[in-house]
């Protein structure tokens, strides 16, 4: 799938809101290049983080409040 329907189906999770997008998937990446595992079935080494992060974003396993948990 391309990066821009990838995008815009991460859009629709986030209600629309790309900085609310932009936060989750910077957050994301940050922390799969920490070493956190994929929640989706993807070699980390092959494709960028923040592209993994997109793609979680898109198929709802990412939302900010998960993220914002995580901080705690």
């Amino acid at each position: 799938m391309r990066i821009e329907k990838i995008t815009a189906k991460a859009m629709e999770y986030m209600d629309g809101d790309r900085y609310k997008l932009v936060l989750v998937v910077a957050k994301r990446a940050e922390e799969l290049a920490s070493g956190a595992m994929p929640m989706i079935n993807v070699d980390k080494n092959k494709v960028k983080f923040t592209d993994i992060a997109l793609m979680e974003a898109a198929e709802g396993k990412l939302s900010i409040e998960t993220l914002l948990r995580c901080e705690e």
